[in-house]
């Protein structure tokens, strides 16, 4: 009896010890139901992921790699009340319509306070008359001209803003007293410096002051960033083409680029570049980044300096003019150009490419010829026919100004505009006409 209850016991707890096995064994090979969802809530995630990115590739340009480094943030201390964040207003004709490929879109940044809100919009109509490729504009400007420059570009047909795209952002300076910087020479003029810091994403763009009207296609001057070699990485024309009569080489306080300075008027950047770059300078032995840079170069120069953030680039390419790339006297053609007698040949023999009206020449009759060409753009209406309701006029209009300083000109002006109309017509990027008979 006693044996025959030491056998029932044996098999039952040898049963007991399979059930647990088989049972416990299955367990641990299966994850609980929770723990499986969730694996596939992040799968699912992981994925959406990996697509995202190459969406936005299509609609942002890709940058080259460039260097890693702590970004700042960025002030807003200019004072007054400042737009909190980057507005962004996209004219891109109809919806639902294709985005332009990256390599197709050409950058261009404007800084406009105070009362050049007309200038810029003239800038960038002429910019639109004569390039082929879309255009993104970024117009940094202060808050209460935000809305006019919304209201002005929105007004324009949907042939002419299907060809755009434009951001506008609040004037913010990332170093140094944002007061101090706003007033450096004019309003507002020295955002120029911090577009390398505040435009993270973009790769190339060019700059041009709100007094600038393009009379070739953008697309002509974009040409020159594949004739930077390895180290340059910003392009300006000089500042005058005779030294003897050249403000940098008789009056500068200050080190300059070359021998007679360079005007900041037209200026091609690749960012990338600007940001990876470290600029021997005259205040350390080592390199500075260029954010790092900006405002002790200002401290030290401040009361050396008359013209500004211009005088400042011309000190960092005094001291790395192996980064600088010089393009010629036609690409920013100024008053200086022929009110001492004309000394830009480059203009002479090919024509004027852009023209730049410092002094104030649009709005007064100093320099009547600039003027002509200024109101000629301005009252010019969109789809109109180029040549009827530009060309000849200014014909017309240049015969008035042939007797007074830079009279000479006109004929240059001519000889550049009408090339560039008959290539828009060429290219069919306005209407499809005829030419008029020659």
């Amino acid at each position: 009896m006693r044996i025959h209850c030491k056998i029932v016991a044996s098999a039952v707890c040898f049963g007991v010890f399979l059930l647990l096995y088989f049972f416990g064994g299955n367990a641990t090979d299966e994850p609980p139901l929770k723990e499986v969802a969730k694996e596939k809530h992040f799968q699912s995630f992981s994925h959406i992921e990996d697509i995202a990115p190459a969406k936005k590739a299509n609609e942002e340009p890709q940058n080259p790699p460039k260097l890693i480094r702590k970004e700042p943030k960025l002030s807003s201390r200019g004072g007054g009340n400042v737009i909190s964040k980057t507005r962004q207003k996209s004219e891109v004709g109809r919806p639902g319509s294709k985005v332009t490929q990256a390599e197709d879109v050409m950058h261009l940044a404007v800084v406009a306070c105070g009362n050049r809100l007309d200038e810029t919009l003239n800038m960038v109509k002429s910019a639109l008359l004569f390039s082929t490729k879309k255009i993104k504009f970024h117009i940094f400007a202060e808050e209460d001209l935000a809305e006019q420059f919304e209201k002005g570009l929105s007004q324009w047909p949907q042939t002419v803003s299907s060809r755009f795209h434009y951001s506008i952002y609040p004037i913010t300076f990332s170093v140094g007293n944002a007061d101090e910087w706003k007033k450096l020479f004019k309003p507002c003029a020295a955002q120029r410096l911090f577009l390398p810091v505040i435009l993270k994403d973009v790769d190339s763009l060019l700059y041009v002051d709100t007094d600038v009207l393009f009379l070739r296609p953008m697309d002509d001057i974009w040409k020159f960033l594949k004739a930077f070699n390895s180290t340059q990485l910003a392009a300006m024309a000089p500042e005058h083409e005779i030294p003897k009569i050249g403000w940098y080489s008789r009056f500068a306080r200050h080190p300059f680029y070359g021998v007679t300075g360079v005007n900041s008027g037209v200026m091609l950047m690749n960012l990338t570049r600007i940001r990876s770059t470290l600029f021997r300078n005259s205040m350390i032995a080592s390199g500075l980044s260029w954010e790092n840079l900006l405002h002790p170069l200002y401290q030290k120069y401040k009361n050396h300096i008359t013209w500004g953030d211009q005088d400042l680039l011309n000190i960092i390419f005094h001291y790395n003019p192996e980064c600088l790339y010089i393009f010629p006297c036609q690409w920013n053609y100024r008053p200086d150009h022929c009110m001492y007698g004309s000394n830009c040949k480059a203009a002479e023999e090919e024509g004027v490419s852009i023209l730049h009206g410092n002094r104030g020449v649009y709005h007064d009759d100093k320099q009547p010829a600039f003027r002509v060409v200024y109101d000629a753009i301005r009252e010019h209406p969109f789809e109109e026919n180029l040549f009827q309701s530009l060309f000849y006029p200014l014909q017309t209009k240049f015969l008035d100004t042939v007797n007074t300083l830079c009279g000479r000109i006109p004929q240059v002006f001519l000889k550049q505009i009408e090339k560039t109309m008959r290539a828009v017509y060429e290219k069919k990027v306005v209407r499809r006409v005829r030419l008029p008979h020659e």
